[in-house]
């Protein structure tokens, strides 16, 4: 265990949720650079696994609305209370049905880690019922951004969210690290099935990730996750180990809008 967390239960929460937002772009530089993720004029964005709501607060001053799904009861009624007014925190697991499942937490841990799972690994001792739901029995109009961070249940919440995306071709974030659950499943569903195109940033380039071998990468530099959040935060020039994937589809790039046809004056 890392030395923030065994901290961290010692520490009220509103202070970690700040200190959470100050250092978390320095540890996940594509949060540093919302614009090339988040298009202009973002209608909704929602946010699976807001854990103390750096991705959240961010997405509240970029989109007209961000729907927040945090399954740890205690951390959803903190980003309920600490979240501007556009934010709406809904406490419960994504996944791809509705109803009641397991979510599993290290022990001695309640949510601060954030590495909470409906899948449970090795790291995992405790559980606690939460409510469950889809992306798509949400009703949401206007999804233009998706953040997926739920350490193992990826293929579950894209299924849930099948007609969501189908429908308005959000970008997506999500979180794939091989050491968890395999990544080409996810990988085939968003670009063979959905048409997407995933998109990486192991430097200051966005690079595809058609051309980036991500497992490879993460087997290379899989010491720097032993390392924990507030080392990591600390030495920027360590190598980064890139564990986070956008999905854009219709040909768009990050920070650009795919090009379209407006009919025969356009050409």
């Amino acid at each position: 265990m890392t030395l923030a967390a065994r901290v961290a239960p010692f520490v009220p929460d509103r202070l970690i949720a700040s200190l959470a937002r100050l250092v978390y772009p320095r540890f996940e530089p594509e949060l540093a650079r919302l614009g090339d993720l988040c298009p202009p004029g973002c209608g909704t964005a929602v946010d699976v696994g807001g854990w103390y709501g750096p991705w959240s607060r961010r997405l509240a001053a970029r989109a007209d609305r961000v729907v927040t799904v945090e399954p740890v009861p205690h951390l959803a009624r903190l980003l309920a209370a600490s979240t501007p007014r556009n934010v709406r925190v809904i406490q419960a697991a994504a996944t791809d049905r509705p109803g009641t499942a397991r979510l599993w937490l290290p022990p001695g841990d309640r949510g601060e880690r954030g590495v909470s799972s409906l899948i449970r690994r090795d790291i995992h001792a405790t559980a606690v019922d939460v409510p469950c739901l889809t992306l798509d029995g949400l009703g949401l109009r206007n999804v233009d951004f998706v953040k997926i961070d739920v350490d193992g249940n990826e293929l579950p919440v894209l299924r849930g969210a099948h007609a969501l995306i189908a429908r308005d071709r959000p970008a997506i974030f999500i979180e794939l690290e091989s050491r968890i659950q395999p990544i080409a499943p996810i990988v085939e569903l968003l670009t063979a099935h959905h048409g997407y195109r995933g998109w990486v940033l192991p430097h200051d380039t966005w690079l595809p990730l058609a051309g980036f071998d991500l497992e490879a990468h993460q087997a290379d530099t899989s010491y720097v996750v032993s390392q924990g959040l507030l080392r990591r935060v600390l030495t920027p020039r360590r190598p980064r180990y890139v564990n986070s994937v956008l999905f854009l589809p219709d040909g768009r790039r990050p920070g650009a809008r795919a090009v379209r046809d407006d009919g025969v004056h356009a050409r």
